[in-house]
């Protein structure tokens, strides 16, 4: 059987309510008594059941999320995720409210951090933004006793105690690994980011240009465009690449803001065909696959980002652990071959 808290008592020679106590960390036992009831739970195996605890106490957790106000396709995935954990979690007395704030907008996200923690949640998740001031907020709210998960994009060294993404070099690494094999290793290719403040977009751009100069030589990289994942900013900087270089030989979207891409190839109706890498699994990526527009998508779950950063937010208010394997956002690469139905 089960070890119980009544086994507790009974092995150190205690009460129950010198037990519950010691579990629940409340004061009023001196640390001999302590020691005493902590070498029982240790001895005959003691698990507890947090869920059962927290239950019984009508424990409510409290998570915040601060995601960007962008319009783009994969920040509506997430709103819907959002949306759907909020709705299933009600029953385990989880609430979660969403902020949304200007995108790559460190000030406005600063204020976003400091407006959530006024109300002393247990966790807040963010979309991060590579900054100093980011993470000397975000360094706060850990001295606060409030845990801060990192989403989409990570800021590491800022104190935060996980991060709900993918391995975004690796990301950038599989898209110069895809095209540098769709276009046999030669010729002039053209790299759209949405910002460089973005430690996402960064580091999706190293992977990129570390597997060009490493495995295909003879691909030369433009400069690169930034789009501000806004569909008629990268639709402007889009036209104007092919404009300026009809021999282009490949394209790399690695942001948001693909409707723009998308218009752009469109109307320019190349005799040869152009190959494109670009990311997110979205109604508009999804159609440019289908319809042979775009060559490949990276994507990442969304859904699954946001059950991680909850369950960790959970399981750190609760004082247990998370299984790494589980919290792991995996890289999807889809063709037009092996898009979800």
């Amino acid at each position: 059987m089960r070890p119980t808290v009544h086994d507790i008592a009974e092995k150190a020679g205690v009460s129950l309510a010198t037990v519950d106590r010691v579990l629940n960390n409340r004061p009023g036992v001196k640390a001999k008594t302590r020691a005493l009831v902590e070498d029982a739970i240790a001895e005959i195996g003691y698990i507890r059941d947090v869920a059962a605890a927290n239950l019984a106490r009508r424990r409510l957790y409290r998570f915040v999320f601060i995601i960007p106000d962008s319009d783009n396709s994969f920040i509506d995935q997430l709103r819907g995720a959002l949306r759907d954990m909020a709705a299933v979690s009600q029953i385990e007395r989880i609430e979660i409210g969403v902020r949304e704030v200007a995108a790559f907008d460190a000030a406005a996200l600063v204020a976003a951090m400091r407006e959530a923690m006024a109300s002393d949640p247990d966790g807040i998740a963010m979309v991060a933004i590579d900054d100093d001031e980011v993470r000397a907020v975000t360094a706060e709210a850990r001295a606060a006793g409030i845990a801060v998960v990192t989403l989409v994009s990570d800021l590491p060294g800022s104190g935060r105690i996980h991060y709900a993404g993918i391995d975004n070099l690796a990301a950038g690494r599989t898209a110069a690994s895809l095209l540098g094999r769709f276009i046999a290793g030669q010729g002039t290719v053209g790299v759209i980011v949405g910002s460089l403040n973005a430690r996402d977009h960064r580091e999706r751009l190293a992977g990129f240009e570390s597997v060009l100069a490493s495995d295909y030589p003879g691909v030369h990289m433009l400069p690169i465009l930034e789009g501000r994942d806004d569909p008629k900013r990268v639709e402007r900087e889009a036209a104007a690449l092919l404009k300026a270089h009809p021999e282009l030989a490949g394209l790399y979207s690695l942001g948001a803001g693909n409707r723009g891409l998308v218009k752009v190839l469109r109307a320019h109706a190349p005799a040869r065909h152009l190959p494109v890498i670009a990311h997110e699994l979205t109604a508009t990526t999804r159609e440019a696959l289908s319809q042979g527009l775009f060559d490949a998508v990276l994507n990442q779950d969304a859904g699954h980002e946001v059950r991680s950063a909850v369950r960790v937010m959970k399981a750190h208010a609760d004082g247990l652990h998370t299984v790494d394997a589980q919290e792991r956002i995996r890289i999807d690469i889809f063709l037009k071959d092996n898009m979800p139905q």
